[in-house]
């Protein structure tokens, strides 16, 4: 039988699409999971509610400074902070709830570092100073790296980064031997505790919070914690409109 070139252009096609069809369902029955689905992305649930049951307490605070060796500036120019509290206007310009910016307005806020899913304090960084871990999504910072340029305090839009000018270990009460130290010209900033999460324990401040306001968990994990939260009450966001994807919910 003779066969045309049409005819042998469609029996091509079909034995391609079999041999693709065969590999893909290959793939489902039999493949490993693949790396993306593999890994962690951590994030931090903040009950607003529970927050405010202790007006003043800064034990959160407290707890990240002595871990973290945050010196304590008297000069507000030059404050190093990584949690510390703003008024909700200013952490949520973008909500136009009015009611619950009334029920918030006379309540701080804690912020930290948000961790984004899209941080473009990492795009701007010349050196690679700051970067976000694949392995679970956590930005982070080497300080023997930046060069003091600011570039990555300029591009976060939630001002989640401080600048040594000065040497900050004078101001540093009573340093904590198990964490670095830094020095002036950098730049620091929350790094959600990443060498606490190495050996298996939560942030300093989560561990201090004594209303439990503050959930630690796996985000990409639908049955930890954070995630039972986040589908049991309604959350929002710093600034989710400029789609940096924050990883700090705030439950309200």
């Amino acid at each position: 039988m003779k066969i045309t070139r049409k005819d042998f252009l469609l029996l091509s096609g079909i034995g391609l699409a079999g041999v693709a069809g065969s590999k893909l369902m290959g793939g489902v029955g039999a493949a490993e999971p693949s790396a993306e689905s593999t890994r962690k992305r951590w994030g931090m649930v903040i009950d607003l509610q529970k927050c405010r049951q202790d007006d003043g307490c800064k034990d959160c605070i407290a707890a990240c400074n002595q871990r973290h060796n945050v010196p304590q500036i008297p000069d507000p120019a030059h404050e190093v902070k990584w949690i510390w509290t703003e008024k909700f206007e200013a952490v949520f310009p973008s909500q136009q709830d009015d009611y619950t910016r009334q029920n918030y307005t006379a309540h701080p806020i804690l912020v930290a570092c948000n961790h984004c899913a899209e941080p473009q304090c990492t795009r701007v960084c010349p050196t690679g100073a700051t970067w976000k871990r694949v392995e679970d999504g956590i930005v982070m910072m080497d300080w023997h790296r930046c060069i003091g340029c600011k570039y990555c305090m300029v591009a976060c839009p939630y001002g989640a980064r401080s600048f040594n000018f000065t040497d900050p270990r004078p101001y540093i009460k009573q340093i904590n031997p198990d964490f670095p130290t830094r020095e002036s010209g950098v730049v620091e900033k929350c790094n959600f505790c990443a060498d606490l999460l190495a050996v298996g324990k939560q942030p300093a401040c989560v561990g201090a919070c004594r209303e439990k306001a503050m959930t630690f968990g796996d985000l990409a994990d639908a049955d930890s914690d954070v995630r039972r939260l986040l589908r049991a009450r309604y959350s929002i966001r710093r600034k989710p409109e400029l789609g940096t994807g924050p990883n700090v919910f705030y439950l309200v």
